[in-house]
């Protein structure tokens, strides 16, 4: 357990360090909601996600995602973690799933990045 508070702890300064260097909320946003209790992250379903999604997205889950329902898009979704069976349906419909620290490397804007939990 101390390994992912550790984790979530160089997370949230590194998410408020890019915030701060390249003048972006989202990242702010995100740190604040990990700054909670682990109990209230979000578990989102993909069924969630690929309703509130489009062809080409990127979205964000400061949480977990849950395989529960289908994806029919192929899309990018960054999170603290997947269940198993979310990661193997994300990338059978050649989506990308990443780890926020992925996400924040690949686009530090945070251009058109959607918070979906």
């Amino acid at each position: 357990m101390y390994g992912k508070n550790k984790r979530i702890k160089e997370l949230i300064s590194d998410l408020k360090d890019l915030s701060r260097e390249e003048d972006v909320k989202i990242w702010r946003d995100i740190a604040e909601r990990l700054k909670k209790p682990t109990k209230n992250y979000s578990e989102v379903n993909l069924s969630k996600i690929n309703r509130n999604s489009k062809e080409g997205d990127e979205i964000i889950v400061p949480g977990k995602v849950l395989g529960s329902g289908q994806i029919t898009k192929e899309i990018t979704i960054a999170s603290l973690s997947f269940s198993e069976t979310a990661e193997q349906k994300i990338k059978q419909r050649n989506g990308n799933p990443l780890t926020i620290e992925e996400l924040m490397k690949e686009n530090p804007q945070g251009t058109e990045v959607k918070i979906i939990g």
